[in-house]
């Protein structure tokens, strides 16, 4: 999926800083996403796009998973990057921290079935040799 991804998010290595320093949540989360353990889907985890850093998003299906904690609660700059992402054609759902540290199945089977529900992107077909 291409898009402009601001610099200054790739320039810093501002993603590799928020892998090695992931909350707990996520890092639990984390776990359970990896390695196509859901629905054989693949996920990243803290991926750039546009101006933002995203926590987990599946490219392939287009799904992206937020961790938020109390700083998240009714924030404006939320609802905002979800319309952008959304706009990009992507589908975002959201947990608290103590969803994913207390309901961990349950937030699971929320991701898998929101996967279910998305078509997969088809991956280009090699170019044809010329004749």
């Amino acid at each position: 999926m291409k898009a402009q991804t601001n610099r200054s998010i790739i320039d810093k290595q501002f993603p590799r800083k928020l892998r090695n320093t992931m909350t707990d949540a996520e890092t639990r989360l984390w776990q359970r996403l990896r390695g196509r353990k859901i629905a054989g889907c693949k996920f990243r985890r803290q991926h750039p796009f546009l101006d933002y850093v995203l926590d987990f998003v599946c490219l392939e299906r287009r799904l992206i998973v937020e961790v938020d904690g109390g700083q998240h609660l009714e924030s404006e700059r939320d609802h905002l990057r979800d319309r952008r992402l959304q706009e990009a054609g992507f589908d975002v759902l959201r947990f608290w921290n103590n969803q994913v540290l207390q309901e961990m199945d349950a937030v699971v089977e929320v991701i898998w079935a929101a996967l279910q529900n998305k078509t997969p992107i088809p991956s280009p077909s090699p170019p044809r040799p010329s004749p």
